[in-house]
C-alpha cells in the first residue's frame, strides 16, 4: 500500500517541468520563439493585412476628410500617426496571443525548457518587426505622399510611432492573459484604449480638463505619445521634452511586457 503511493507521488513533479529551468533570458530561445510567431502570421494575411495596412487606410481617410483644411489635418495626423498603430497592435496581438493560450500552445511550450521571459520577448520580437514596417509606411505615407507638414525630423516622428505600436504590442500580450475567448479580448479595448484616446490631449489640451480628468491622463502612455508627436510637429530639434516622452512610452511598454511574464503561467495541472 505505501508502495503504490510513493510511486503514484512522486513523478508528479517531474510532470510538469521536463528539462532544467532556464536562468535567463536566452537569446537563441527568444529568436526561435519569434520566428515561429512569425511563420503563423505568415498564414494569416488578414490579420498581416490589418496590421500593415489598416493604420495606412485610416491616414488617407483622415486627409481627404479634412480635404479643404490641410491645417486640421496637420494639427491632428502627427498625433493619430502614433494612435492607429497603438489601436491595430493591441487588437491583433491581444487576439493572437489568446489563440495560443486557448490552442494549447503555451501549456505545451511552457511545459518544455523554455523560460517566460524568452516567450514574451519572441512575441514582443516577431510583433515589433511588424510594428516597425507598420509605423515605416504609415509614416512615410502621412509625409511624403499625404503632405503632413512637420517641424522636426521625420525620424523622430517614425521612433515615436514605433514606440507607440510597440506599447500596443505590450498591452496585447497583457490583456490576453485575462480573457477566455477572442470576444473578451476585444471588450477590452473599451477598457483599455478609449479611456486613453479620450484623454490623450487629441480632442483638447489636457491642462483645459477638469483636474481630475488631468491627473488621470498624466498616468497615462498614450498622453506622451501624443505629446511626443506634438513635439515634432512644432520643434525642428529633438527637446528635452520629447526625450522624456519617449522615455515615458517605451519605459511603460516594458513595464506591460514584464507584467505579461508574470501572467503567464500553466492553467492545467
Amino acid at each position: 500500500m505505501s508502495t503504490t503511493t510513493t510511486s503514484t507521488t512522486a513523478p508528479r513533479p517531474t510532470s510538469t517541468h521536463t528539462g532544467p529551468r532556464p536562468s535567463a533570458i536566452s537569446l537563441s530561445r527568444t529568436t526561435a520563439t519569434a520566428a515561429r510567431v512569425l511563420r503563423q502570421l505568415r498564414h494569416d494575411p488578414r490579420s498581416i493585412a490589418l496590421m500593415i495596412l489598416i493604420p495606412c487606410v485610416m491616414l488617407v481617410l483622415l486627409r481627404y476628410v479634412f480635404d479643404g483644411s490641410p491645417r486640421t489635418f496637420d494639427s491632428i495626423g502627427a498625433s493619430l500617426l502614433g494612435i492607429f498603430p497603438l489601436i491595430t497592435m493591441f487588437l491583433v496581438t491581444s487576439i493572437a496571443t489568446l489563440r495560443e493560450r486557448t490552442s494549447g500552445t503555451l501549456e505545451r511550450l511552457l511545459a518544455m525548457p523554455l523560460g517566460k521571459g524568452d516567450l514574451i520577448a519572441g512575441y514582443a520580437l516577431a510583433f515589433g518587426a511588424l510594428a516597425i514596417i507598420q509605423s515605416a509606411l504609415a509614416t512615410g505615407l502621412a509625409i511624403w505622399f499625404l503632405g503632413l507638414d512637420v517641424t522636426g525630423s521625420p525620424w523622430l516622428l517614425l521612433l515615436v510611432a514605433l514606440l507607440d505600436a510597440l506599447l500596443g504590442t505590450a498591452l496585447g500580450l497583457f490583456v490576453s492573459a485575462f480573457a477566455s475567448s477572442e470576444f473578451q479580448a476585444v471588450q477590452f479595448m473599451p477598457a483599455v484604449i478609449f479611456p486613453q484616446l479620450l484623454l490623450c490631449g487629441l480632442f483638447t489640451p489636457r491642462p483645459n480638463m477638469h483636474p481630475v480628468l488631468e491627473a488621470i491622463s498624466n498616468v497615462l502612455p498614450m498622453s506622451y505619445a501624443v505629446d511626443g508627436m506634438n513635439e515634432v510637429l512644432k520643434h525642428t530639434d529633438m527637446t528635452a521634452t520629447f526625450v522624456r516622452d519617449a522615455l515615458i512610452v517605451a519605459g511603460c511598454a516594458l513595464l506591460v511586457l514584464t507584467l505579461g511574464a508574470a501572467t503567464l503561467r500553466r492553467r492545467t495541472a
